[in-house]
């Protein structure tokens, strides 16, 4: 079944507002299609965002949280679809343990169904460019991401090549010496051999925990500085002050996991400036190396644009 949704675009055409395109988001379910040959269902539940207007359009695949659900993105991943994109954020598991082997594997098989069974699902007038095709994952998200990229497991291999990484708050463990298996973070710098470029984001208050029951969210030392640290050129990194680790996600997410992201981890005073942040760094990240158009990137750099948020730090090594 596919369940859709729309956006429209409003007026502004900057990158931390809503774009030009309006979007649809598209919810796949595989069982619906268990006992169809055609088209060839996902291997696991899939939300799309796509544009709504005719063309051919770069892909990003965009890995979940821990414990999170796809659709607390919903907000982030329309954003970044409204530039130009089509966003594909599978639902990895609703129950998993400290491993991540499974979600690298199943990323990986996602990866190769894109080509047979993407554009089935997307309006006829949409064609996906899977020549210009993007990872990326937020916190646990963020190592599985990771994993795949630097082959972290063995026989996992993809048969479409990723031009561009993106960590957003990824976290590699629980701390400095007990991460999660596979360990992702080697603790040598520029270690990372990826023939991509990489772009890191961080949450100044992801390492601080909320209070002395629970651990910080993104903890020192497993967090977005040591994937900075062991990237090597070239490698884009932000860190957003004020704000926590899942101040990226949909402004209301509702149930008990959707309540626990208010309580477990320090947050910032609101999550629309977060998010309308990581989705205009995103798109100027990925329109530089996607799409080569490097100026939104470059007045990121140079300090020549308003940001929604304060920076804490920010380093390109282009």
């Amino acid at each position: 079944m596919v369940i859709t949704y729309s956006s429209s675009p409003t007026t502004s055409t900057t990158i931390f507002d809503i774009g030009n395109y309006s979007t649809k988001l598209l919810n796949i379910e595989p069982q619906s299609y268990i006992n169809s040959p055609f088209p060839p269902p996902p291997p696991k539940p899939l939300l799309i965002s796509t544009p709504l207007q005719g063309g051919n359009f770069p892909v990003i695949l965009f890995l979940h949280g821990y414990l999170l659900y796809n659709y607390f993105y919903s907000q982030l991943i329309q954003h970044i679809s409204s530039h130009g994109f089509i966003v594909v954020a599978p639902q990895l598991y609703l129950v998993e343990g400290a491993d991540t082997t499974k979600e690298i594997k199943s990323t990986a098989e996602i990866t190769n169904w894109l080509p047979e069974g993407l554009h089935h699902y997307l309006p006829s007038q949409v064609e996906p460019n899977l020549k210009k095709l993007a990872l990326a994952g937020h916190s646990r998200g963020g190592k599985a991401a990771f994993g795949l990229a630097l082959g972290k497991v063995a026989n996992v291999t993809t048969n479409l090549y990723f031009s561009a990484l993106i960590g957003i708050d990824p976290v590699d463990g629980l701390d400095k010496g007990i991460q999660t298996m596979p360990p992702v973070l080697t603790y040598i710098p520029q270690s990372f051999n990826l023939d991509m470029a990489v772009l890191v984001i961080g949450s100044g208050l992801g390492e601080v925990k909320r209070n002395p029951l629970f651990p910080a969210c993104a903890p020192n030392g497993v967090n977005h500085r040591d994937f900075y640290n062991e990237c090597c050129r070239p490698v884009c990194y932000v860190v957003a002050k004020d704000y926590g680790h899942v101040d990226m996600l949909d402004d209301e997410t509702k149930g008990v996991r959707g309540k626990a992201t208010y309580c477990l981890c320090k947050n910032g005073k609101s999550r629309e400036p977060m998010r309308r942040f990581v989705g205009g760094i995103v798109v100027a990240f990925l329109e530089d190396y996607l799409k080569g158009n490097s100026s939104d990137l470059m007045a990121i750099k140079d300090g020549y644009v308003t940001l929604p948020v304060e920076l804490q730090d920010v380093d390109f090594r282009v």
